[in-house]
């Protein structure tokens, strides 16, 4: 603003308040007026239309006795109609928005435990803009918004939060490491169930097997031989298997050496210790 010769210029977005002998007498908007200062007009001070930005800070207590700070941001503009009001009705018009802020802020938070401000905080800026505008207007103010920026417990509660978080998302971490362990060996048991359910099938049918292949070789050998016993046939067959074991024995690099007797009487010895263990425990069946 400027003045010079009886002319005042007002800057875009203010207004001045011009006097007449010191009583009100107009609001002058923005360009350059005519100011006959001899005459007894001044002017009394200027304002400024722009939106302001006021931060408060407000501690207070929660319903669970737990000490937080509020930080509110608050959003205000001198109303051009009203300038008259906003320049003489008010000397600090930051201390009077400060004041209905820590009213509301004060009223309202203790109503609600930690958890829940942080969950309503939308709440709380609503009822603080809407008591700041309904108690401003009168002074020619316009709240254009609130807004809570900030809540801030007290450092040793917000130590003690973060620890209960990480203990839970710990304990949950836990449950699903634990809960996969359990899945892999269920399936492992499965696993080996089915395996040894296959093992003892196959072993089964093997042995079947076998005891087929002995019967008909049995009957075969009896029929294309007159004259022989089903004795002979199993003789003939433990020498075969006889000979056969050896065979392996031999056969394998990794078997250890094993003394046993090799000559064709031994293997009568056997093919008798062998019938004769079969027939003992028939014998015990039966008794």
């Amino acid at each position: 603003m400027g003045q010079a010769f009886g002319c005042y210029q007002v800057d875009q977005s203010n207004v001045a308040i011009k006097e007449h002998f010191g009583k009100f007498s107009d609001v002058l908007e923005p360009g350059c007026h005519c100011l006959p200062w001899c005459l007894g007009y001044q002017i009394a001070g200027g304002l400024s239309l722009r939106v302001q930005q006021l931060d408060v800070r407000c501690e207070t207590k929660t319903k669970d006795n737990v000490f937080v700070t509020v930080v509110a941001s608050v959003q205000y503009r001198a109303v051009a109609e009203k300038a008259s009001d906003a320049f003489y009705r008010l000397t600090n018009t930051r201390e009077q928005i400060q004041s209905y802020v820590f009213d509301v802020i004060r009223a309202s938070v203790p109503k609600l435990e930690l958890d829940s401000v942080f969950e309503q905080k939308n709440d709380i800026a609503k009822a603080v803009e809407e008591e700041l505008e309904k108690a401003m207007s009168t002074y020619g103010f316009e709240i254009v918004q609130t807004l809570i920026v900030d809540i801030e417990p007290d450092v040793n509660v917000k130590r003690a939060m973060n620890e209960i978080n990480a203990a839970a998302r710990l304990r949950l971490a836990a449950n699903e490491k634990a809960e996969a362990e359990k899945i892999l060996q269920i399936k492992k048991a499965e696993g080996e169930a089915e395996s040894k359910y296959l093992s003892g099938l196959g072993i089964a049918r093997q042995r079947q097997a076998i005891v087929d292949g002995l019967r008909d070789s049995v009957l075969a050998f009896s029929e294309n031989v007159p004259g022989t016993t089903a004795k002979d046939v199993m003789d003939m067959v433990l020498v075969t298997q006889y000979f056969d074991t050896m065979k392996e024995i031999g056969a394998s690099s990794k078997s250890s050496s094993v003394f046993i007797p090799h000559g064709p009487g031994a293997v009568k010895d056997i093919a008798v210790q062998i019938r004769d263990g079969l027939l003992q425990a028939s014998a015990s069946q039966i008794n």
